[in-house]
């Protein structure tokens, strides 16, 4: 085979590979050889040609590919669509300082329920799997902006809750599609820092929606407008998203084989590019034991885990990040514009966590230092006195760090998880409990606004009353308690990598062990796989 032949420069990234002595290959690897991934279709006709990805070849594919995907490129990239991941949520953070409660009459918890796509994760997973990947995540981004215009015209609680539904349809696709470009694309050294940059433009949605919404807030105040303006924020956001999404449609290529910005020629060593990986570049076809190793990888459920008790907190704080504001003793439109620096914090966060983590191959355990900084910042609001609402803000400010273990662990589903199948389906159970995670952490604040006038309908400093409940410790230390629980389950599965690639790298040593032609494209499984090497 062509890439057999593959000359691979001695500085690149390197996994132990054994010699293929005289031998067997293990059980399992046979058993589940006969179904390969797409990626064997780049070398179809290719047999005795020679393929060279030397270190300038390499550098330069990657220089191309990221000026496509990235948002340091030309191109439309999924940073840019990922930009919009957070809309709804900081769209609906925004609206409820402007007047969406009294205007579509919520009261009581109404607000805390336009919640999230729990329920459509892992058909999505499937049809991500199933279907052309660009081509169904630019549908579903489409149809997410449509249907966000769609909360301009909602009237009641009942007509939010659906047009809500349909939102978690369709947003649903957007981070596993993108963890999956991620995988596709880029060498696992490389996925750290290109999951954190285009993850970070969450941020920059809080700092770009924050602006709008103040601009909005502000003109509406002065001049007047013919409709309120918590509905123009959701014209303008869901319209600027379908737009995107309809040139995403016709620049992203599903996969390396259909990317019209790459020759024929690079086209295969792009894919040739990521072999290291261990997993190629995707397989359409549903395997059940790959669904029964998900299910059964103590991994599955140690991301899970995460992702549903680091997301209590983020639950409150990313939905009602605005009325936390307020609640420091700002006004509700100094809230839109005083929420802006936590999503510079966010980018800086996420970037420097996903190069360092690539730098250093450790990616679990320096994504724990935003972490760190936000059980500091949460300390901060705790302690400091009420009165003291430059120092709270500031600790606020600090917990918007938070998500850099979360967005490591995505990266690590791209890296560490193989087999189209367990790969989709972790991806389903990670976004699931995440979801199941913003849910839980609503309650607390749900009971906080029980407290108040159950007529009351307007946000402001009085709806956390300092002689209603001065600390609200209850919620804030189970935040801290929940990120405490967090840093732990993180040290567990830096261990637990670390301990398997000693197994592997010992089944490997093995006299009796060989490596098949081609292992790299045959869909094999992270735990079957004797080759794969878990990143850290």
């Amino acid at each position: 085979m062509a890439s057999e032949k593959t000359a691979v420069p001695l500085d690149m990234e390197k996994e132990p590979i054994s010699p293929e002595v005289t031998g067997t290959a293990p059980e399992e690897v046979l058993k589940h050889a006969n179904d390969a991934d797409e990626a064997m279709k780049a070398f179809a006709g290719q047999e005795g040609e020679l393929l060279v990805l030397d270190e300038a070849t390499n550098k330069r594919l990657l220089r191309k590919i990221d000026m496509n995907l990235m948002p340091y490129g030309h191109g439309l990239t999924p940073s840019m669509i990922a930009k919009l991941t957070n809309a709804p949520e900081t769209t609906l953070s925004y609206a409820s300082v402007m007047g969406i409660r009294k205007d579509i009459h919520l009261t009581g918890d109404n607000y805390q329920w336009l919640g999230r796509y729990i329920a459509w994760e892992y058909p999505t997973n499937r049809l991500l799997q199933r279907l052309p990947l660009a081509k169904y995540s630019s549908l579903c981004i489409i149809m997410w902006g449509l249907v966000l215009c769609c909360m301009a015209a909602v009237k009641n609680f009942a007509g939010a809750v659906a047009v809500r539904f349909f939102l978690g349809v369709f947003e649903a696709a957007v981070t596993p599609g993108f963890a999956l470009f991620t995988s596709q694309w880029y060498t696992k050294r490389e996925q750290g820092l290109r999951t954190g940059t285009w993850f970070s433009f969450n941020g920059f949605a809080q700092i770009f929606g924050g602006l709008v919404a103040y601009g909005i807030a502000r003109g509406t105040r002065l001049h007047g407008s013919a409709i309120a303006p918590w509905k123009i924020v959701f014209l303008v956001t869901g319209l600027l998203t379908s737009t995107i999404g309809c040139i995403f449609l016709f620049v992203m290529p599903d996969n390396q084989l259909n990317a019209r910005w790459l020759s024929k020629h690079d086209r295969i060593l792009a894919v040739e590019r990521v072999r290291i990986n261990q997993q190629g570049i995707g397989n359409k076809n549903f395997k059940m034991y790959q669904l029964k190793e998900a299910l059964t990888d103590p991994m599955t459920w140690a991301f899970a885990f995460y992702a549903c008790t680091a997301d209590i907190p983020n639950g409150g704080i990313s939905n009602f990040f605005s009325q936390l504001i307020v609640s420091f003793g700002y006004t509700p439109e100094q809230s839109l514009l005083y929420g802006t620096p936590g999503g510079a914090v966010e980018v800086v966060a996420l970037i420097l966590c996903g190069y360092l983590g690539d730098r250093f191959g450790h990616r679990v355990l320096i994504s724990c230092s935003g972490l760190v900084c936000s059980i500091i910042g949460m300390l901060l609001i705790v302690t400091l006195p009420l009165s003291n609402n430059g120092g709270r803000l500031a600790g606020y400010y600090m917990t918007q760090a938070s998500p850099t273990p979360f967005v490591a662990l995505l990266s690590l589903i791209a890296t560490n998880v193989a087999g189209y199948t367990k790969k989709t389906t972790v991806a389903a159970i990670y976004l699931i409990s995440y979801c199941a995670g913003n849910i839980i952490g609503m309650l607390p604040l749900l009971r906080i606004m029980r407290k108040t006038a159950a007529d009351r309908i307007s946000i402001g400093p009085q709806t956390f009353r300092p002689k209603d409940q001065p600390r609200y410790k209850p919620a804030e230390i189970t935040i801290i308690v929940c990120w405490g629980a967090c840093i732990v389950d993180l040290l567990f599965i830096w261990w637990y990598y670390r301990n398997q690639n000693r197994k592997k790298a010992g089944l490997r040593a093995q006299p009796h062990y060989r490596k098949l032609e081609n292992q790299e494209w045959l869909d094999l499984t992270d735990r079957e796989n004797p080759e794969f090497v878990y990143t850290l």
